[in-house]
């Protein structure tokens, strides 16, 4: 079992955390906490501040205000501890495309201090199929097998928090589907904690113990995806989604039933094709 887990501690803590660029105050002093071992959603729409978080959390950006513990460090005294214990995963970030699958894979694992580095890389070319172009340069390679490529990258260093900015974007559902077993997977062999950033919101539903709403940089609502969907009056997590980025709120248990009826009635806005 994984120590941060067999602890239960929160592998993750926030607080005040505050991101301005210019005028503009891209995470506006927001604070919460990530259950060891749990899967966390971060969610909102576009703008609501949950790439600037990450990045903050990933020590890229540095705040302008708050602090940061992750793992139990302090990101700002000890950052280089918390690293080694972390990885990240977004389609949108690309290997360095002239060197081999191989190559990047002995890069990364030298940067987080990877012992038997190629007993690692043989590991998981073996257990997500990566032996048949282990040797091609990375640009060379199709989406499906550039996913399995980012996937060993993130599990190189067996680590012990995980940041997901939506791993399955623009995937296939049965390429989306594998993705999210393996991280599924992962998590239940190590105890790992992971913190997710997507806009699927059926995928929110199946992997999230806990979801955090953001808009417009501020935390606006969180808890369980069935807590949400029943304290909204909703269907599932993309109609509450909706709800929260055009600012309606959850109707509170003193409201009477003509209330709520009136507040959960779609307005005409609804209606309108979505973007």
């Amino acid at each position: 079992m994984n120590i941060a887990k067999a602890e239960n501690f929160d592998a993750v803590c926030v607080s005040g955390l505050t991101k301005v660029f210019g005028a503009v105050a891209a995470v506006d002093g927001i604070s919460f906490t990530v259950p060891a071992g749990s899967t966390t959603a971060l969610l909102g729409g576009n703008g609501a501040g949950k790439t600037t978080t990450i990045s903050m959390l990933l020590g890229l950006i540095k705040p302008t205000a708050g602090d940061i513990q992750i793992l139990g460090v302090d990101m700002r005294r000890a950052r280089h501890k918390a690293l080694a214990r972390m990885n990240f995963e977004s389609p949108y970030v690309d290997l360095p495309k002239r060197l081999t699958v191989r190559e990047n894979l002995r890069v990364y694992g030298r940067l987080y201090g990877v012992r038997n580095l190629k007993g690692r890389i043989d590991e998981l070319a073996e257990e997500l199929a990566l032996k048949e172009f282990l040797d091609r340069p990375a640009g060379t390679l199709s989406a499906g097998q550039k996913t399995r490529v980012g996937l060993a990258k993130a599990f190189i260093n067996k680590p012990e928090l995980l940041l997901l900015d939506e791993p399955t974007a623009s995937l296939d559902p049965d390429t989306a589907d594998w993705v999210r077993q393996h991280f599924s997977n992962y998590q239940k062999q190590s105890g790992a904690t992971i913190l997710l950033a997507s806009h699927n919101m059926t995928e929110v539903e199946r992997l999230a113990d806990n979801v955090i709403m953001m808009n417009k940089g501020r935390i606006v609502d969180q808890g369980g995806p069935r807590d949400l969907i029943s304290r909204y009056g909703r269907e599932n997590m993309e109609e509450v989604f909706i709800d929260i980025a055009r600012n309606r709120r959850a109707p509170s248990r003193e409201e009477d039933g003509a209330a709520v009826d009136e507040l959960l009635t779609v307005s005409p806005a609804r209606k309108e094709p979505q973007s």
